[in-house]
């Protein structure tokens, strides 16, 4: 109870915000859902900052209102702000946004992997039949990442260590909605459908273990891969929550909630902070912008260890599960 207190109430100020952050000039990075919610206000920081910014979604429409936005607000920017078409529900799209991106770009130096859903509506699936939190908040993010991988690697080939990053959007729900050890598996090694709140929850603490397993992969590259709680924050997540239970956590989040921009501060620690290094890879990074690892369940801590090192590896499970749902669209 302490540690989720931790995450919600008397936080620090953010160490890393635009007013500090460096020039982006000549950087390239991807927000998925970036035109909305804690994503938007990531993609108008980097964009007062000179960057060059793909906001990847679904609508054409609202991605084109918030560019036009963003320009009109920051006349002065030398960067640039691109479309990029990107359904994380469904992998055929998710293999087309990486082609077009990588047909374009030469570089990719984060990748912030914004973009997640939560719904209140039982047996909800996505393209391929998977439950819709584990489909588009852990497969979607996932086979993104893994498509984009050669170009993720290719641009830390030549920056600065740490420098090029992949970060992901947990959640408190991983404290209070996830069952034990983060995720329950089936016979089939597939995750268990428990309902949308604990599937929520358990997509959540599914973030984090694959920010921790991508950097167990692929750290030897100098890419770090981390996590992040955005913190209790506006934004449009709750969109697709209705009904009573619907109201009530509307009811319950309007008390909590703290600016968006907030959020965005979180995310931007994550992906652009200096004071985070390949000593830090894998961790988990709370509000509103610190490494919060040891504010983890001490049960979701040890799924991500291996179980060779003692753990009980439901982050290694979770990624084989992935990889398996995903292989053919790679």
């Amino acid at each position: 109870m302490a540690s989720i207190f931790r995450q919600c109430f008397f936080l620090a100020q953010p160490p890393l915000t635009q007013q500090n952050l460096p020039d982006q000039t000549g950087r390239v990075h991807i927000v998925t859902g970036g035109y909305s919610g804690c994503g938007l206000q990531l993609s108008r920081i980097l964009y007062q900052k000179h960057a060059t910014i793909y906001i990847a979604g679904r609508s054409p429409d609202k991605a084109r209102s918030a560019i036009d936005s963003i320009k009109r607000d920051f006349p002065e920017s030398l960067g640039r702000l691109e479309f990029l078409q990107l359904d994380l529900s469904d992998p055929g799209s998710i293999k087309a946004s990486a082609e077009e991106f990588m047909s374009k770009e030469s570089r990719l130096d984060v990748l912030t992997n914004n973009a997640g859903v939560m719904v209140t509506k039982a047996n909800q699936q996505d393209a391929q039949g998977h439950e819709i939190h584990f489909g588009t908040n852990c497969l979607g993010p996932f086979l993104f990442s893994e498509l984009v991988l050669p170009v993720l690697v290719r641009t830390a080939a030549g920056s600065s260590p740490g420098s090029v990053r992949v970060t992901w959007a947990s959640s408190l729900a991983t404290m209070f909605a996830a069952p034990a050890h983060g995720i329950e598996f089936d016979d089939n090694g597939s995750p268990r459908d428990q309902g949308p709140f604990v599937n929520y929850g358990a997509s959540k603490a599914g973030n984090w273990f694959l920010a921790s397993e991508f950097a167990r992969r692929y750290g030897e590259h100098g890419i770090l891969s981390l996590a992040w709680n955005p913190g209790n924050v506006r934004s449009d997540l709750q969109r697709d929550v209705d009904g009573f239970s619907g109201a009530f956590v509307r009811m319950l989040l309007k008390m909590l909630l703290f600016p968006t921009e907030f959020g965005a501060y979180t995310e931007l620690y994550a992906g652009w902070s200096e004071d985070i290094s390949l000593k830090d890879n894998g961790a988990y990074v709370c509000p509103w912008g610190r490494i919060g690892t040891d504010s983890l369940r001490a049960d979701v801590l040890k799924a991500a260890e291996l179980k060779d090192n003692g753990g009980t590896g439901e982050a290694e499970e979770l990624w084989k599960w992935c990889d398996r749902e995903t292989r053919k669209f790679r």
